[in-house]
């Protein structure tokens, strides 16, 4: 097989794509007046149906005043957030070794590209978040009397996007305040839809989900080992070695280090294929990793799953403190544990409203509850990103604006405006320069 058919069938894609826009071009039927036009690579394809209703809605001047007050401070508050974080990131990439240096896709936030995105899950979430985005901007900006031309989709994108063409001359026209309410409407949009997701998962995991025992998920198992020969496979919950209780993962560990080569143990766990509790005795094998130790060939779960359940039903109320548990949170893909499927869901049954429902489906209902929440706080916080041409980017350019007219009483308009635009150019500068040293700091050094 050719090596290289992937990226031939890429480039004939993008040829082909190429010759059917030139030609549309050539007939009239495409251009930056028409349905089709182009917005860099990506097809526009707009409408001027859904402008009433945008009207409709924005006609609540003061309410959606009030929202994109909100919305500048949110997005204002993220800013600092992200780049803060953006630069705590950079000190700590002189300790990251090379092999462990993060790869260009996970700085992409593409389902099926990132590595810890799913590609299903991942589409629903983005394009329900780019779109509920893109309309909140069109109602914040008919509440502040500027024009929206059209609206519509860009395909040719990844996965697809969505738009809400704005007037140029009335964007230009209007105070800050207002082009910012309209900038910063989006940023609102994701987190709204983050938090509303995120009560949604908390109460129907909290109200329906239990887990089958109190102790540490199993989510290895080393072929040959011990723990294989008396059947424990990942999805079972380990609940005690010898009479020690396994709720947490230091507890296990304890509970195997003053153990020895050929020592016998009593081990007790919760079986998920035979939807019962176990209690075995297993002679240890010698350690690989450390001598003289007893070793049963478990590799536990980076939560428990009481842990688990708590993280995805209210992480704010983990005993590891408010903090450690948002953290949990947002990492559970990166720990593998998100989406809940296979040995994970056999962690827990079903109970309350949902007792009795088909498991499998409701754990996608479930995952696809928690993307939906996490895209669109990835959206909310990549988009408060002072880096043209995200939101950010527009709302850096005011704020800089606005602090000069403070201390440069004397500037013109023209010039502050001249000051904000070099400003948010610096910025993006920056932004990029920080999310690229993540990538190569670690490999050079």
């Amino acid at each position: 097989m050719d090596p290289y058919l992937g990226y031939e069938i890429a480039a004939l894609v993008v040829v082909a794509y190429g010759v059917i826009v030139a030609l549309l071009y050539r007939s009239g039927r495409m251009g930056p007046d028409r349905t089709l036009s182009l917005f860099g690579p990506a097809l526009m394809i707009k409408t001027r149906r859904g402008l009433a209703a945008l009207d409709r809605w924005g006609r609540f001047r003061r309410f959606w005043t009030r929202v994109g007050d909100l919305g500048i401070t949110l997005a204002a508050i993220a800013m600092v957030g992200i780049l803060a974080l953006l630069v705590v990131d950079a000190i700590l990439s002189f300790r990251i070794a090379p092999s462990a240096a993060p790869s260009v896709n996970e700085a992409l936030g593409i389902p099926g590209i990132n590595p810890i995105i799913p590609i299903g899950y991942g589409i629903v979430a983005l394009v329900v978040g780019i779109v509920l985005h893109e309309l909140m901007h069109g109602v914040i900006a008919r509440s502040q009397g500027i024009g929206v031309k059209s609206i519509g989709v860009l395909w040719c994108v990844v996965p697809v996007g969505a738009f809400v063409e704005q007037n140029d001359a009335d964007m230009m026209a209007a105070s800050r305040r207002k082009r910012d309410r309209v900038a910063a409407a989006g940023v609102l949009a994701n987190f709204a839809l983050a938090l509303a997701f995120f009560l949604v998962l908390s109460l129907v995991v909290s109200t329906s989900v239990a887990p089958n025992a109190n102790g540490v998920g199993v989510a290895y198992v080393e072929p040959g080992s011990p723990a294989a020969n008396i059947s424990l496979a990942p999805g079972d919950i380990l609940t005690s070695i010898n009479g020690t209780a396994t709720t947490s993962e230091a507890l296990f560990e304890s509970s195997l280090a003053n153990t020895t080569p050929g020592e016998t143990v009593a081990v007790d766990y919760y079986s998920a294929s035979l939807g019962s509790s176990q209690s075995v005795e297993v002679v240890l094998a010698p350690s690989p990793t450390v001598k003289g130790r007893g070793f049963l060939g478990v590799a536990p779960t980076f939560l428990t799953p009481t842990q688990l359940k708590q993280t995805l039903a209210w992480p704010f109320g983990s005993s590891s403190g408010p903090l450690t548990g948002g953290i949990d949170w947002i990492v559970l893909p990166l720990a593998t544990l998100e989406p809940i499927q296979g040995p994970s869901a056999q962690f827990f049954h079903l109970t309350g409203p949902f007792a009795g429902a088909n498991a499998g489906a409701f754990w996608i209902g479930a995952n696809l509850l928690y993307w939906l929440a996490w895209m669109n706080l990835l959206l909310g916080l990549s988009n408060a990103l002072p880096l043209f041409p995200l939101d950010g980017g527009l709302l850096f350019r005011d704020f800089a604006a606005s602090m000069a007219a403070r201390v440069k009483r004397g500037w013109s308009a023209a010039r502050l405006d001249e000051f904000g635009a070099t400003a948010a150019a610096l910025s993006s500068v920056l932004v990029l320069v920080l999310i690229a040293w993540q990538f190569i700091v670690p490999r050079i050094v």
